[in-house]
């Protein structure tokens, strides 16, 4: 079934059709009406789930990892400060190997106080040991978290759902909404070998030495990397019942691109608009869409066409005093890689700035001829900043 619907709904509606049992949330825009659908929904007996209304994030986020230790199917949605005062519960959902789903509003961190699109709050979790996801429009939003829930579940790691404040929370699309049947089969019950079980004690998060300290960090470690290739095994799995795409990487007319323009979640459609009209004028350009941030998508980085000299990355975030972090994380990935190419990183779209084709393809004129508007402060290149 279609609907034409906001983000927000989507995500609503896709934890109802992944049959999750605990919601706990607390409200925060632009976030605050996924969970009033998903209240919604269990109040009117549509969802068979129990709805935790808390006093904090952080009581949020505790609340769905005591949930998860009993074996449930657990989601929560945040945004922006709400997920900065979750931070140290992310750790321990991590650490404590719990398959959470989350749903995280990317918006600004204040102050200035801002509720529009910005990359900072999330990218700033990005060591909390969580898988990151970052979509591109609504129907990627329901997609992603079912297949969140199957990663999830068999890594044994928590997955963030990262969406684009008002730009997918405050805007509607046709969404393609898949029979209930068709997601069981595709995501079934959550079966965990080992949960909190008052007939069978064990216990969870216990103290330990350094040596299995070290161990254990490995372990999660090695998963996490692991958790890139499980992505596109579950991805494949969902295209074949549902005919729709969601690889860790995407590539855009990348096979003969001597110049790739690097973006995660709704940049990557602009970016598309501008490497079309750039081509048009003879320009060998290709567009490169990160959907997994966390873990870094080495294998799919490595599959850019060899003629690729160039990077371009546009950063909707900034780490203050370096620059923006996925052209961090970029250069990190393609050093040593036997590989001469050189990466140009700029901040562009923070505060909800709207990032258009015609600002795209000016930031390709920058960085191949110079030309341009951008502001250079240390490593990095500010574009369309405002006296």
């Amino acid at each position: 079934m279609k609907k034409l619907m906001m983000g927000t709904e989507a995500a609503a509606i896709a934890a109802k059709l992944a049959r999750v049992q605990v919601i706990a949330a607390y409200p925060i825009t632009p976030q605050t009406t996924i969970v009033e659908e998903l209240a919604n929904m269990v109040s009117a007996e549509e969802l068979e789930a129990r709805f935790l209304t808390v006093e904090s994030e952080h009581s949020a986020m505790a609340s769905c990892i005591g949930a998860s230790a009993t074996g449930a199917r657990v989601f929560t949605a945040t945004s922006s400060h709400g997920l900065a005062f979750m931070h140290e519960m992310l750790h321990y959902a991590a650490g404590g190997r719990y398959p959470i789903v989350m749903v995280n509003a990317n918006r600004a961190l204040g102050p200035p106080w801002n509720v529009y699109c910005d990359h900072t709050d999330s990218l700033a979790q990005r060591d909390t040991g969580w898988l990151q996801y970052y979509c591109a429009d609504a129907q990627d939003v329901l997609d992603s978290i079912l297949i969140g829930y199957r990663v999830a579940e068999q890594a044994l790691l928590p997955v963030m759902i990262n969406m684009d404040a008002f730009y997918l929370t405050h805007t509607t699309e046709i969404v393609d909404i898949p029979e209930q049947k068709d997601v069981d089969e595709f995501l079934p019950p959550y079966r965990p070998d080992c949960k909190l079980d008052v007939d069978n004690p064990v216990t969870f998060g216990n103290v330990c030495g350094s040596d299995l300290y070290m161990s254990i960090k490995f372990q999660r470690h090695r998963d996490t990397f692991l958790a890139s290739s499980l992505w596109a095994k579950m991805a494949e799995d969902f295209h074949s019942r549902f005919q729709r795409a969601h690889p860790p990487v995407e590539m855009y007319r990348t096979n003969d691109a001597e110049i790739v323009i690097t973006s995660i979640g709704t940049c990557a459609g602009v970016v598309r608009v501008a490497v079309d009209r750039l081509r048009d004028n003879g320009l060998p350009v290709g567009g490169l869409r990160l959907s997994l941030v966390r873990p870094f998508p080495e294998l799919g980085i490595a599959g850019i066409a060899p003629r690729v000299r160039h990077v371009i990355v546009i950063d909707r975030d900034v780490s203050s005093g370096a620059e923006g972090i996925i052209a961090q994380e970029m250069k990190a990935n393609l050093w040593g890689k036997g590989r001469d190419i050189l990466v140009h990183g700029f901040i562009a779209g923070i505060g909800g700035r709207d990032i258009t084709p015609d600002m795209v393809i000016e930031i390709v004129s920058q960085s191949t001829r110079g030309q341009g508007k951008a502001v250079s402060v240390g490593n990095s290149q500010w574009v369309e900043v405002l006296p």
